[in-house]
């Protein structure tokens, strides 16, 4: 019980951390579209990971992550995220950043790139 209470506030931490590197990643542009753009993507995608890896295993949460992830991306096909950046609602217009409002393979090639990272240090270190 104590190594799960241990295990979970590391994964709390990562996440945080994450989260950091993620928005610092959005905020400091470098001129690389590698770093700029997509590194924020494989980010998003390990703290999806992360938040699953609180409750599951690494091989069901890295399963999960990237269907987590496709549906997120596909949804973007609905324009129903683009409209929403349109609202007058500033939760609407935040919701609608937070997913994304156009759809990219490369997008979903990050996702799928930083899952697999987080997963196989995650999955060497249990």
């Amino acid at each position: 019980m104590a190594a799960s209470l241990k295990s979970r506030r590391s994964w709390v931490f990562c996440i945080i951390g994450i989260i950091a590197i993620g928005i610092l990643s959005r905020v400091v542009h470098t001129g690389f579209v590698v770093i700029d753009k997509y590194l924020g993507d494989a980010l998003y995608a390990t703290m999806v990971y992360g938040i699953l890896r609180l409750s599951w295993k690494p091989a069901k949460s890295a399963v999960c992550a990237i269907v987590v992830m496709t549906v997120i991306e596909l949804f973007q096909l609905t324009m129903i995220p683009a409209h929403m950046l349109g609202s007058e609602y500033s939760m609407m217009r935040i919701c609608a950043r937070l997913m994304g409002v156009e759809f990219s393979f490369l997008d979903l090639l990050a996702y799928v790139v930083g899952i697999g990272c987080i997963y196989l240090v995650d999955s060497t270190q249990c």
